[in-house]
């Protein structure tokens, strides 16, 4: 299976789609930190309320370091100490019927709790991290040929969208962003993510960059992106690279760090303005074939067996360019004059939702 990495991540589905009006409340996660100090205050509460039943009725205890002394603050709570712990060193008892009552029907229940809190306490926080590393384990040994996402801002989230239209599963893919709570984005729209400067070794280790088949460098400066295209080259010299940048004069650089394709973000939109200024209709035609699945889509396909031998433009309805070792043949092009094996045709159609 095949993956794509994109920068920016984090995993998690928000519904489970079969109703489209269930409320979602926001939950909210404690580290094991605050959970263990949540915990602590119970407890102290616990044996605070158990300090103050037992001084309430101190006369029904002896303390055999003070006998025949009424029960002080201190021996109190020191007796709920060692009784909430269950170390019971007895040179503290109840005597008094009333106090063995309260000790029995009170202070034990609250003993119960008491252990249950701190023992819980610590059972929880060892199988949430056992769990989480578990899971973690588990989703490594499966990432290979997997797309990498580096970047989910605007253009991050268009690229999941686009890749999801054509049927690449999330689980293949992978969000790396430097902010935690954009990779807690992705991991609602059910993909896995990696919070962590994209340009670092260690970051896109951690995206399983050196099993990945794409990268998709989606930042938003172009200094970030090259640094990022050359740590990935490095770490995996075989993955596929396809980056944006916003200024066309940083387009060779990028290409000479180990980009396979680059597209000019800015020039890109600036010349589909002014195309949709002068020709509004061209102009809606290429805003369909960018956004797939509106009236018509461009689709990239292998050439099959029965078109081997012909022409280009013969070879079958709709094919406007040929794309033959890393080169875009037109149709009128010389080399373009027959399909040969290995190539692959640039088809413009229908859209599989517009034929639905």
């Amino acid at each position: 299976m095949s993956h794509t990495v994109i920068g920016r991540s984090r995993s998690g589905v928000t519904g489970n789609g079969q109703d489209s009006a269930a409320v979602w409340l926001p939950s909210r996660s404690r580290t094991p930190l605050g959970a263990v100090m949540i915990r602590a205050a119970l407890a102290l509460a616990l044996l605070l309320l158990s300090t103050v039943i037992v001084y309430a009725g101190r006369a029904g205890y002896r303390d055999a370091a003070a006998p025949g002394q009424p029960l002080g603050l201190l021996g109190a709570l020191y007796y709920s100490a060692v009784t909430l712990s269950t170390t019971g060193y007895g040179d503290i008892v109840p005597v008094s019927a009333t106090a063995r009552l309260v000790n029995t029907l009170i202070l034990t229940p609250i003993r119960v709790v008491f252990l249950i809190l701190l023992i819980g306490t610590t059972l929880e926080v060892l199988a949430e991290r056992t769990r989480a590393l578990w899971r973690v384990s588990r989703w490594r040994s499966k990432m290979a040929g997997h797309t990498v996402v580096a970047g989910y801002g605007t253009k991050g989230r268009s690229v999941l969208t686009t890749l999801r239209d054509a049927g690449v599963p999330a689980t293949s893919v992978v969000v790396v962003d430097i902010l935690p709570h954009v990779v807690a984005e992705a991991n609602q729209a059910g993909v896995a993510g990696v919070t962590g400067d994209a340009t670092r070794r260690q970051v896109l280790a951690s995206a399983e960059i050196a099993m990945a088949a794409r990268l998709v460098i989606a930042v938003d400066r172009d200094d970030t992106a090259v640094l990022i295209a050359l740590t990935a080259r490095q770490l995996c010299p075989a993955v596929q690279i396809v980056a944006a940048v916003r200024e066309s004069e940083n387009e060779p650089l990028l290409r000479q760090s180990g980009a396979s394709q680059v597209v000019v973000s800015s020039a890109a939109a600036g010349r589909l303005l002014g195309l949709a200024t002068i020709e509004p209709g061209a102009g809606q035609v290429m805003t369909q074939l960018l956004s797939r699945g509106q009236g018509i889509e461009l689709t990239e396909r292998p050439v099959q067996a029965a078109e081997l031998g012909r022409p280009a433009r013969d070879a079958c309805a709709g094919v406007v360019a040929v794309l033959r070792d890393g080169s875009v043949l037109a149709l009128d092009d010389p080399q373009a004059g027959t399909v040969q094996t290995g190539d692959r045709l640039v088809v413009v159609g229908a859209s599989s939702a517009g034929q639905r």
